[in-house]
């Protein structure tokens, strides 16, 4: 096979029905330093990259509740909303992050419960088109988490 048969994908579906480009933007590093936490120290610029991206063709951003933590949801918001129709924001929840170095797991169906309203509100999202546990916690099972996942986010 030569380089010239060789098919490029430019899109891809997660779950069949949520199409995203091949690029996509991890917004983790859109936070405080170090240990990713706290506010961007550039928030405008920040915002300006968002927007550049999405200009340029992507339309996959992911972040996360611990970025932050909270602060990258915002950041995001602040500089995308209202979100263009084929933009999709991927977050996760399940990490508590009181400080840079101290990080834990927390798969707790309530807290699982509370991460997705506060990601929704920050987001400013009616609804999060890919919600992901971002560990398991071996302190619950995971079925648990998942469950809790699975009944607040029903389409």
């Amino acid at each position: 096979m030569n380089n010239n048969s060789i098919l490029v994908k430019t899109k891809f579906a997660i779950a069949e029905d949520l199409i995203v480009n091949r690029l996509g933007y991890s917004a983790m590093r859109l936070t405080g330093q170090p240990g990713n936490f706290g506010p961007y120290s550039d928030w405008e610029a920040g915002e300006q990259l968002l927007r550049c991206a999405v200009e340029l063709g992507v339309n996959f951003i992911d972040t996360a509740e611990a970025y932050g933590p909270g602060f990258n949801e915002e950041i995001i918001a602040s500089a995308l909303h209202p979100y263009s129709e084929n933009l999709v924001i991927a977050t996760k929840g399940g990490i508590n992050k009181p400080a840079p170095n101290n990080i834990q797991a927390d798969g707790s169906p309530e807290s699982l419960k509370r991460s997705v309203e506060a990601s929704l509100r920050r987001l400013k999202l009616e609804r999060i088109d890919l919600y992901q546990l971002h560990r398991p916690d071996p302190k619950v099972p995971f079925a648990e988490s998942i469950g809790a996942l699975a009944s607040k986010c029903q389409r």
